[in-house]
């Protein structure tokens, strides 16, 4: 026999339309707690919770109805809202520890490589920029005299550049903006 089991990916790819026009009506005709609760858990598990179906197209007395369950489960579907808003924080939380530990990580391989005895550690950032710029120069002149150059290795070499760039004199401007933020809100909180 031959079982086919929809994947979770395919059965959410239908969903997400139906979900989010049903939470775009919720919330335009004042149901913003319950419509966040349905983003947030999902319709079939609000339904399950609250023991009421939640029609897809609900009409003006289905919306009444919804009201005052709203009113009613009020507590709940502030529960569930801000449990989806605490793991959206703490998603945020983590990804900010993520970046400062990897601009962390970048600035002190940076300086070891400043430190290191060899003159390939210390111009091998600098010499890959005049490369990649040598380079797309190059391109732009054979370019400019009629030599078709390949499309894809400008795009590549383009992109390398914009990588180079960034994280040449970007880097460490984004490090140290984040340095400050950082500076400054814990001036903020020794004040309190």
């Amino acid at each position: 026999m031959d079982f086919h089991i929809p994947s979770i990916k395919k059965r959410t790819y239908y969903m997400l339309p139906i979900i989010t026009s049903l939470v775009q009506t919720l919330a335009v005709n004042g149901l913003g707690l319950l419509a966040g609760a349905v983003q947030a858990k999902g319709k079939e598990f609000i339904e399950s919770k609250i023991g009421v179906r939640i029609p897809e197209n609900p009409s003006q007395e289905d919306l009444i109805k919804l009201k005052q369950l709203e009113i009613e489960q009020e507590q709940l579907l502030l529960q569930y809202t801000l449990k989806q808003k605490e793991l959206e924080i703490e998603e945020s939380k983590l990804l900010a520890e993520m970046h400062r530990a990897s601009q962390e990580n970048i600035t002190h391989r940076w300086q070891s490589d400043m430190g290191s005895d060899s003159k390939l550690s210390k111009n091998i950032r600098p010499g890959t920029l005049v490369y990649i710029l040598t380079a797309y120069l190059l391109f732009a002149l054979l370019s400019a005299m009629g030599i078709d150059i390949n499309e894809a290795y400008v795009k590549l070499l383009g992109e390398w550049g914009q990588l180079v760039m960034l994280a040449y004199f970007g880097g460490r401007s984004v490090e140290k903006i984040f340095e400050m933020r950082m500076h400054s809100s814990n001036k903020k909180e020794e004040q309190a």
